[in-house]
């Protein structure tokens, strides 16, 4: 069992949604906590609620993004600690409203450097830690369109599936030369958090043309897709966790999801797009 008890547990994109609910729970257990994000405002809340609790909380603002700033903050980490036990590679930005036709390369470049770059960059910073302890943990968050595709949504899906296979490999890796690191991938389903409306807001600030398809899928996803809560799914991120379980699926929509694309491998796309399709309206 992988128990979160006195455990140096690091969060990446601690600053809100699953993040922040990570570290709630992780603080609950019993677990000393390494927070970051790019967000400081927002991070600062998450250890102040997490210090109301009772745990011991080390914030650093990072862009995980930057390959430099996440080695720096693996070595102060440790520094910090004296140890590192499980790393939670939760940071992540939505990327989509085009198709591949149409998106612009900007879309790409942002969405993989924070949810595929920054899994790479956490893992390869923190792993010797891990390994060191004798006692080790990598939890990659990956998604839903981890599992299933989505039309206009292929930056997303891309570095989703990326992730997953990345993590797959992790764990092969780990396995086969006998280090003492376990490796959980988890596909969240429709969270309630703000990664849609807050990528909206971010392709408006930097002007670019937003469709009022967009701006109704968006709201489409808040109202009915995003209803499990943070908490839920960070509760059910930590039990998997504890219990070494190599893959997690967060939410009723993650598990139909992973069903249909095991059961159905030639037929899902057409009912995908199908249902994307309907969605639309």
């Amino acid at each position: 069992m992988s128990t979160v008890r006195d455990k140096v547990v690091v969060i990446t994109g601690a600053a809100g949604g699953i993040g922040r609910a990570l570290a709630l729970d992780v603080a609950r257990r019993g677990g000393r906590l390494a927070l970051s994000d790019v967000d400081e405002r927002g991070l600062a809340d998450t250890a102040a609620l997490a210090r109301a609790i009772g745990a011991e909380v080390h914030t650093s603002r990072v862009d995980v993004a930057d390959r430099a700033a996440v080695r720096a903050h693996a070595a102060d980490v440790h520094a910090h600690f004296g140890q590192v036990h499980q790393l939670y590679n939760n940071a992540g930005i939505a990327g989509g409203g085009a198709t591949i036709l149409d998106a612009d390369w900007e879309i790409y470049d942002r969405v993989l450097a924070v949810n595929l770059w920054g899994v790479l960059h956490g893992t390869r910073a923190f792993l010797p830690h891990l390994v060191a302890s004798g006692d080790g943990h990598v939890i990659n968050i990956s998604s839903l369109n981890g599992l299933l595709a989505q039309p206009e949504l292929a930056p997303y899906c891309t570095s989703k599936f990326a992730v997953r296979g990345f993590t797959e490999t992790l764990r092969l890796e780990m396995l086969q030369a006998g280090h003492p690191v376990r490796v959980t991938l988890v596909h969240p389903g429709g969270v309630r958090t703000n990664i849609a409306s807050a990528a909206l807001a971010e392709a408006r600030g930097r002007g670019e043309p937003i469709t009022d398809e967009y701006e109704a899928r968006i709201r489409f996803y808040n109202d009915h897709l995003l209803r499990l809560s943070p908490r839920q799914a960070a509760q059910a991120i930590v039990r998997g966790v504890e219990a070494d379980h190599p893959r997690v699926l967060i939410g009723l929509d993650a598990r139909i999801a992973d069903l249909t694309a095991r059961a159905l491998p030639r037929a899902y796309p057409a009912l995908a797009g199908l249902l994307f399709q309907l969605l639309r309206y």
